[in-house]
């Protein structure tokens, strides 16, 4: 798929003004109500808007430990095991990885203690050889798509691919 730089105009809206309705989207991109929207629907159908729900913040829910648990698991049990973690609520996020282990998982605790229960709970599954735990201290760059979006549409332009 490709997006050009009026796609691009549009997820920078998106991503910056995120509560904005479609109209006002409209005016301030100076394009009609219609073909925004035609362009939203195409960029949900192409899976490049994958949701619209708002973002939270686990550490304000009650849960500012984050850590990255790699799993090796015994081959041929990947799938059942990625089924298995689905049901742990403090995993937020799980991918089949390259190199050292099989998965890697975001996972969200309470405390250290919590952490170490999560922990004990995954290697109790079956399939999962061992884990190795990696603890974030602190977030250096926050999950962020703007300088993405803003690249593709340099690119889209003509101005380059690379960001200054």
């Amino acid at each position: 798929m490709t997006v050009d730089e009026l796609d691009t105009r549009i997820l920078r809206l998106l991503l910056e003004q995120p509560r904005t309705s479609v109209r006002e989207y409209a005016r301030i991109l100076g394009v009609a109500r219609g073909t925004l929207q035609a362009r939203l629907d195409r960029l949900e159908r192409d899976g490049v808007i994958t949701g619209t729900g708002p973002a939270l913040s686990p550490a304000a829910l009650g849960h500012p430990v984050l850590a990255f648990v790699h799993i090796e698991v015994t081959q041929g049990h990947l799938d059942d095991v990625g089924d298995a973690l689905a049901a742990v609520p403090e995993i937020v996020e799980a991918f089949s990885i390259t190199g050292g282990g099989d998965l890697l998982t975001r996972v969200v605790a309470r405390d250290n203690a919590h952490l170490e229960d999560v922990i004990q709970k995954l290697i109790s599954l079956p399939g999962v050889v061992r884990t190795r735990t990696e603890v974030a201290l602190r977030e250096r760059v926050p999950h962020r798509l703007l300088p993405l979006v803003e690249s593709i549409g340099r690119a889209a332009r003509g101005d380059g691919i690379l960001a200054p």
